[in-house]
């Protein structure tokens, strides 16, 4: 086994998205249904990895920009779906080894290769797009009003680039700005903009203001990205993504165990969890972590806890005294977020 864990992948009948628990091998990626807590001896199926092209960072679903594709030799498409950016990049550069190694193997050896400097400029503006479009730490879309006219769903782009520590410098942020620009990522929004492109073009001087606005082309608008998030919750969602993963969570009335993309944010300090079957990216719960009680469970002789126990539990109880009890599929992972 070369890697295992939770991905959100599609099916190909009914096209919904499923939680499943999948194990990579060198020439194959298994994957396994979660039934009561504990991962079904039966697996569900199986991707065979040799020919196998992946596509990732794969922008093309509305609210799931974590969504990588991986394509077998006779062209069936499998959509998975991580949990971090940082999960989904492992993933993949996972199962291209491996996939490298089966070419490597029989003998085949790579051809055309793309210009190594065009490419990784094209990755630079991917990676960053795919920040942007990041539904929990991406960049907020607002309403703006500039000389009497209200303009929607724009961003400052500088600003937010040297914020995130994508770049080191503001120079590096303008550069970056303006690849977006030039390949039609962005557009520039506003009455600012429109005497710039009339006078010199957009300078760099256009660019590094502060109040120069931009949104997201209409083409990608199209394909979903970002939503403004217009949820009652906006100031406990306001926090900075310190972890998130997929954990198994308790339900409070029918006691079955589910699959839940949980976020933990600091300032001010809340935990929330969504539903990673919905395309919906407000959470389906989630609460204060001020006052809480945080402990670790033995994997016996808790009572309390009905269903098949895999292991790997704790317990956080909140300050209004709800009992939340949730497994981690590692030992690790347990310690981790404890």
């Amino acid at each position: 086994i070369l890697r295992e864990g939770f991905l959100v992948k599609r099916g190909h009948v009914v096209q919904n998205w499923k939680a499943r628990w999948f194990v990579l091998t060198p020439d194959k990626l298994l994957y396994y249904k979660y039934e009561g807590s504990k991962r079904d001896s039966c697996q569900r199926g199986k991707i065979l990895l040799k020919d196998c092209v992946i596509t990732c960072p794969f922008l093309e679903y509305e609210n799931r920009p974590l969504v990588m594709k991986l394509q077998t030799k006779h062209g069936v498409d499998h959509y998975l779906e991580a949990c971090s950016r940082e999960e989904r990049d492992e993933w993949a550069a996972d199962i291209n080894a491996a996939v490298n190694n089966l070419q490597t193997t029989n003998g085949k050896s790579k051809t055309d290769k793309p210009d190594p400097a065009e490419s990784q400029l094209n990755n630079i503006s991917l990676k960053v797009l795919d920040s942007m479009y990041d539904v929990h730490s991406g960049i907020k879309l607002s309403n703006h009003v500039e000389q009497g006219s209200t303009y929607s769903n724009c961003f400052s782009v500088v600003d937010w680039l040297v914020f995130m520590q994508l770049v080191l410098t503001r120079v590096e942020a303008v550069t970056l700005a303006s690849a977006l620009l030039e390949e039609g990522f962005l557009r520039t929004v506003g009455q600012k903009s429109v005497e710039a492109l009339r006078t010199a073009g957009l300078s760099a001087q256009f660019m590094d203001d502060s109040t120069a606005l931009y949104s997201f082309s209409d083409s990608l608008k199209k394909r979903g990205s970002v939503k403004a998030e217009t949820s009652l919750s906006a100031v406990e969602l306001s926090g900075k993504v310190i972890k998130r993963g997929y954990l198994l969570k308790q339900g409070h009335r029918r006691k079955n165990w589910k699959v839940r993309l949980f976020v933990l944010r600091s300032e001010p300090a809340f935990l929330h969890y969504y539903d990673p079957t919905k395309d919906d990216i407000s959470p389906v719960g989630g609460f204060s972590l001020r006052g809480c009680l945080v402990s670790s469970l033995e994997d016996n002789g808790v009572p309390s806890v009905k269903g098949n126990v895999q292991g790997n539990l704790f317990k956080i109880i909140t300050q209004t005294d709800t009992h939340y009890f949730i497994q981690a599929p590692t030992h690790q992972e347990k310690m981790d977020w404890l």
